[in-house]
């Protein structure tokens, strides 16, 4: 997943969790996204929804939605107090990111491309 992502969103998003099914080891077939600035789910939204997965063995298609908590807050409060961090394997664990605020110039050029 993070691949797909890294190819055009590479230190856009901060918080990325794909939950993983305890029985079947599989991916849960959704994940959480936070990005860093509000303006970059237009790109995302473009590239990935009503899309098939590139990396993934499964026909399934991408919707993407907006969630019921925004922000790196709101997630990691959630996520906290549901104990998947405290999970023992790191892989089925969230991976929370360090990025950088995108500067100016980068949300302008998003904007111009997909507004």
């Amino acid at each position: 997943l993070m691949q797909e992502l890294n190819e055009n969103h590479e230190g856009l998003y901060d918080i990325i969790y794909l939950p993983i099914d305890p029985k079947n080891r599989c991916n849960c077939g959704y994940a959480f996204i936070n990005v860093v600035h509000p303006v970059i789910i237009l790109s995302l939204y473009l590239e990935f929804n009503g899309k098939s997965w590139r990396n993934f063995n499964s026909e399934k298609i991408c919707e993407l939605t907006y969630g019921r908590l925004q922000g790196k807050d709101q997630l990691l409060k959630q996520l906290e107090g549901s104990g998947v961090m405290q999970q023992s394997d790191p892989a089925k664990k969230p991976l929370i990111l360090d990025t950088v605020e995108p500067t100016p110039e980068l949300l302008e050029k998003i904007r111009e491309e997909f507004i």
